[in-house]
């Protein structure tokens, strides 16, 4: 077949333009590479995006004093609806991005699920939020990080608080099923089995999602439980206290922080008054802390949300480390984060060998009058 100019020239053309997308980027060399993995639209996207919003507050602070190691800090942002088999999906994604290290995932659940994905390519997948016990405690991922303490530490906090502060004799834990929220129950009932001054008069599990959870309040109401210890997130918590109410319940109500949070609040209305929730120690006076927070009312025209504070120190933490090991492989940066203290707007905090923040705890908070309240 006789081929003419014109058709060897659009040839030329074509096999150019294969050739460009077969060219490596050099944007990654260029930069470090920070992926942001959470739920950033759904019914938990008030957990994700404050962590959005603090990881482009750090990234600008570092950029503007010439970035790390020299190269400007670039965001690669992914959703993953705190469901697990979209994380899944995102962690794959965040690879073939080339990120040097991941700030998130928020939920435990996803958390769990992409961690073995990230292990592949030696990446350091740090949490703001997710709790789960085992994402540290099981040994069997070493590339995992947090910045909040792990459900075993909040567990105890509640029970201790229901017991000491409280006064409760019998107490009903309810949970979601969920790694986190069911993992924080089976936490919180080992506690309560083991000290004589309280009873456990019920556990039961809720199915997500649900318009009517009648059932299991029924099941409260007959135990005559003083407490209801609920582990999950807001959306169901929600529900749960207005039915509770509305059957004029007296029942105490604490939960967890995935509850700890103003959509709770909003959503709960009225019915929310009184409610108690664990969540991370209040840090707000923290000189770093202030201006964290003053620099996303600035940017952003409102306060933070929920794990902001937590995010922010996270992002600092990886991006000093980075600067301090000289590079984001896995070995060097690992045992940067390991051995070096982190000033961050929650204190001065480095991490076990787990990969569990040192420094951090949880506290115990009431709503009144519309917002979360600490408790002394």
């Amino acid at each position: 077949m006789k081929i003419g100019r014109k058709s060897v020239s659009a040839i030329t053309l074509l096999l150019f333009a294969a050739a460009l997308l077969c060219i490596p980027t050099v944007q990654a060399a260029d930069t470090i590479r920070m992926g942001v993995a959470g739920a950033h639209s759904g019914d938990l996207a008030s957990y994700g995006i404050p962590s959005v919003k603090a990881a482009e507050l750090v990234a600008k602070k570092f950029n503007a004093k010439g970035g790390v190691l020299g190269k400007q800090v670039e965001l690669v942002v992914e959703d993953d609806q705190c469901k697990t088999e979209v994380a899944v999906n995102v962690a794959t994604k965040m690879l073939t991005e080339d990120v040097d290290v991941v700030l998130g995932h928020i939920c435990s659940g996803p958390c769990k699920a992409s961690l073995s994905i990230y292990a592949t390519k030696g990446l350091i997948l740090m949490s703001p939020s997710a709790t789960n016990t085992d994402l540290t405690k099981s040994g069997q991922h070493n590339n995992f990080f947090r910045t909040i303490a792990p459900d075993d530490a909040q567990a105890k906090t509640q029970i201790d608080f229901c017991l000491d502060k409280l006064k409760a004799k019998t107490i009903a834990i309810v949970h979601d099923k969920g790694d986190y929220g069911k993992g924080l129950a089976e936490f919180a009932k080992a506690f309560l089995e083991k000290d004589s001054r309280g009873e456990l008069v019920l556990y039961e599990g809720i199915t997500p999602g649900a318009v009517d959870y009648s059932a299991v309040i029924n099941k409260v109401k007959r135990s005559k439980a003083d407490v209801l210890l609920y582990g999950g997130f807001h959306p169901e918590a929600s529900k749960l206290i207005q039915q509770m109410r509305r059957k004029n319940m007296k029942t105490l109500f604490i939960s967890d922080d995935g509850v700890k949070d103003i959509t709770f609040i909003k959503v709960a209305g009225k019915y929310a008054e009184g409610v108690y929730a664990t969540g991370p120690m209040d840090t707000t006076q923290n000189p770093m802390a202030i201006a964290a927070i003053e620099e996303h009312r600035k940017t952003y025209g409102s306060d933070p949300g929920a794990f902001f504070l937590n995010a922010y120190a996270a992002a600092t933490a990886m991006l000093e480390g980075i600067q301090i090991a000289g590079t984001s492989d896995f070995d060097a940066l690992s045992k940067t984060l390991r051995s070096n203290y982190f000033e961050t707007p929650l204190g001065r905090i480095s991490f076990d060998e787990r990969g569990d923040a040192i420094g951090v705890g949880f506290a115990v908070y009431q709503v009144q009058d519309g917002q979360y309240v600490e408790i002394k």
